[in-house]
């Protein structure tokens, strides 16, 4: 994710959220085992998917404490 992309996450809503989040959990899948059937060009895109999930994870998170 960019920088503006990662700011852009606090305007979301959490539907919007949670849709990201299981498209990016979908590629995620998909590029470790193109990585293991050693056909992926970019060996750190199962890592940098990775942050992105935790990033959104983190986006949800914070918002359920901040509502109780």
């Amino acid at each position: 994710m960019k920088r503006n992309d990662i700011k852009a996450l606090k305007e979301k809503t959490d539907a919007q959220l949670t849709k990201q989040l299981s498209g990016l959990e979908i590629e995620l899948a998909k590029a470790r085992l193109e990585k293991k059937a050693m056909k992926l060009d970019n060996t750190t895109l199962p890592r940098t998917l990775a942050d992105d999930i935790a990033r959104v994870k983190t986006e949800l998170r914070r918002r359920e404490l901040l509502n109780k």
